[in-house]
């Protein structure tokens, strides 16, 4: 017999509802002690309250000796990325483009329970108010009036929650850089990316277009960073700086607290559905987790797997296989799973009619839509003792049913334990803005609204539009620790590589310390397990993009910079103005502004373009410091005595070399003259015209 519940505005009571006899299988205690046993403020006549037996299914399938435990999450290290927030360079006059969540702000406009991003309006406004010139993109597909709003309606709202104005700027050719000559208090919006396959698509060709005259590159839409986007991924190619905004920053430290452990018991609550999917990701939340609670339709996956009766229209295919193995690892490592023990479900003919069914005793007229009362009492009893928890994924069944009254009621649980002590991370839209609705005030909890990105890094993939920031040390480098005696002069060879050329050196200069820079953290690995086991302590490596971040690493030195070496890049043939993204002009400024007034800067390729272009580079950008002469004299040799692995590579070839030399004043005081030299190493190959360059620079 069933009940019509009353509706009332959307929702139902449920003073009149049928409880059915509810089964004792739907937890899996898979441990000899439970969750709640091991909670601080557990007590035993909690835990024999609790409708709980172990389900022998797990025992007859799967055998602990048989599944890999781990000791912790199998995660990729989130890197240290460059943020706005400490980005060392002047940003007057810079045109920075802003990669920024346009949806986000226009749901705020629509709904005052969506979270409004206010850490993205103060990137903007850092910017602006650090003069520097301001181009917006974005897309947006949130409708209002059943259409999506043109580029001017958005650029007027940004207008109004940012008070200075934003301008509006079609995506047609040539339509960018005339707008750049807006007056100081303009920004620009361009048009709404979801209109242009190529931004889907990650085209170069259009990436250069959107980044053309950009010189640093802020990321702020977080949301979109598991994405390989042409505004996310592809224009960071043609930037010389690539940073985090305020809400990236925000939203990335949120997610590496998610994931440490420091506080136990720590649970995830999963909801939402896919299993085969996120199977792998499942596993890498049970590494670190001290037990799961299924709130969506993997539960009924688990179900299935353990052979309890569901309806067929609830078994995903090809789930049943990873549903099993997902039970054989969280007995192995000895966490608990919960699953529901019985739902409300609606009448697939009278929607109107909503009824209690136990779990596995669901009829094929009936369809779950919502956790049910038992569910819940046990959830909460579960989360009480917790110290750490992660609810992601939606607790409906139905997508199409607005109003379940079990996420609200998990929202005001969560919110509750977050103002105890607890440490909550809630992702996901429609778990962000359950929180925001039961809050009374500012909700404690951390809130990611992309479960997304939480899926992809689960999965142990790299977040593509996170790797294509620049690497970065924001934090204060313990040089005491890296040196014997940080006060001695320093030498930093930007892209070491191998680093031959610093292991060459230690060891006839010992009155120098070594400080090698390079984006390859393979080679970086290497060269430092070489340090540690030499012993050697004048000499250290560093994994990162020199570009952005030299600055930030050599300025907190203790001694002087002495001697600045760059050697051998890798130029692009096929992009000429991009051969050698290295050496920018925030690189040679750097170097110029950090240089002791008696140091030096060496310069060396083999090919002829590339050591002209870096010529040129430190000439246009030295802020007037230098005024090149040219003179050409044939020197005999490397004047350091020691070649690099490359240098020794073209040497034996037994190609004939000879070297040159060029003379530069400085402007600097009159008993402060210095010189400039370049050494040109001339490799002549009859056969492709071949020419080889070496340089040294002097101040």
């Amino acid at each position: 017999m069933t009940h019509l519940l009353h509706l009332h505005h959307g929702s139902f009571t449920r003073s009149n509802a049928i409880f059915h006899n509810l089964p004792n299988y739907s937890i899996i205690l898979p441990h000899q002690q439970s969750l709640l046993q091991r909670g601080k403020h557990a007590s035993s006549q909690r835990c024999q309250a609790s409708s709980t037996k172990r389900v022998d299914y797990v025992e007859l399938h799967s055998s602990p000796d048989k599944v890999k435990i781990q000791g912790e999450a199998n995660l990729n290290v989130l890197p240290c990325v460059q943020s706005l927030r400490d980005f060392p360079e002047d940003l007057s006059a810079k045109i920075v483009m802003v990669r920024i969540e346009v949806d986000v702000l226009l749901r705020a406009k629509q709904d005052q329970n969506t979270p409004l991003s206010s850490c993205t309006l103060s990137t903007i406004k850092h910017l602006y108010t650090s003069d520097a010139k301001i181009i917006l993109v974005g897309n947006w597909s949130v409708t209002f009036d059943s259409e999506i709003p043109a580029v001017e309606f958005v650029a007027e709202y940004l207008s109004s929650l940012l008070q200075f104005k934003v301008v509006p700027v079609k995506l047609v050719p040539d339509s960018m850089q005339p707008h750049m000559e807006h007056k100081k208090e303009s920004v620009l919006l361009l048009d709404n990316l979801s209109l242009f396959k190529e931004e889907r698509a990650n085209c170069s060709r259009f990436s250069k277009y959107l980044s053309l005259g950009v010189d640093i590159f802020v990321n702020d839409a977080f949301s979109l960073c598991h994405r390989i986007l042409a505004s996310t991924v592809g224009v960071a190619n043609f930037c010389c700086s690539r940073v985090a905004g305020f809400h990236f920053e925000e939203d990335l430290c949120k997610l590496k607290e998610a994931f440490s452990c420091s506080k136990k018991p720590y649970v995830a609550i999963i909801g939402g559905g896919n299993l085969f999917e996120k199977a792998a990701a499942l596993k890498s939340v049970a590494s670190f987790c001290d037990g799961l609670v299924f709130v969506g339709n993997m539960a009924f996956q688990l179900m299935n797997a353990l052979g309890m009766p569901v309806p067929m229209k609830l078994v995903e295919k090809r789930a049943v296989g990873e549903a099993l193995g997902i039970i054989k690892y969280t007995k192995a490592r000895r966490i608990s799973i919960l699953l529901p023990k019985d739902f409300w479900c609606r009448n697939n003919d009278f929607h109107a009619q909503m009824e209690i069914f136990p779990a596995g005793c669901i009829p094929n007229s009936w369809s779950p839509i919502d956790v049910g009362p038992h569910s819940m009492k046990e959830i909460t009893s579960l989360l009480s003792v917790c110290k750490k928890i992660l609810w992601i994924g939606p607790v409906q069944f139905d997508p199409s049913y607005q109003n379940s009254s079990g996420t609200y009621d998990l929202a005001q649980m969560l919110d509750t334990r977050s103002r105890d002590n607890c440490d909550i991370t809630v992702a996901g839209d429609v778990a962000c803005k359950a929180v925001m609705m039961v809050s009374q005030s500012q909700p404690a909890c951390y809130m990611i609204e992309s479960p997304s990105v939480i899926w992809e890094y689960l999965r142990g993939r790299n977040l593509p539009g996170l790797m294509a920031l620049d690497r970065a040390y924001p934090f204060k480098i313990e040089w005491d620790t890296k040196y014997t005696d940080p006060a001695l002069p320093l030498l930093v060879d930007i892209g070491s590589g191998n680093g031959l050329f610093i292991f060459k050196m230690a060891p006839r200069r010992k009155d120098l310390n070594y400080l090698g820079l390079d984006v390859n953290k393979k080679l970086v690995d290497r060269c430092i397990d070489t340090v540690h086991q030499s012993g050697i302590r004048n000499v250290n490596f560093l994994a990162t993009n020199a570009t952005s971040t030299f600055r930030s690493i050599v300025s907190s030195y203790p001694g002087e910079l002495v001697l600045v070496s760059i050697q051998c890049p890798i130029p692009d043939f096929r992009k000429p103005e991009h051969r050698w993204q290295m050496l920018q002009r925030s690189l040679v400024e750097a170097i110029v502004d950090l240089l002791a007034s008696d140091g030096k800067v060496f310069l060396q390729s083999d090919i002829k373009e590339v050591v002209l272009r870096m010529k040129e580079q430190f000439a246009v950008h030295g802020k007037g410091k230098l005024h090149i002469e040219n003179r050409e004299e044939w020197l005999d040799e490397n004047p350091f005595g020691v070649r690099s692995d490359w240098e020794e590579h073209i040497l034996e070839r037994g190609a004939p070399i000879k070297t040159a030399n060029y003379y530069v004043t400085a402007n600097s005081p009159p008993n402060c003259r210095s010189r400039f030299i370049l050494l040109m190493y001339f490799e002549s190959n009859g056969a492709t015209g071949f020419v080889g360059l070496r340089g040294i620079y002097e101040y």
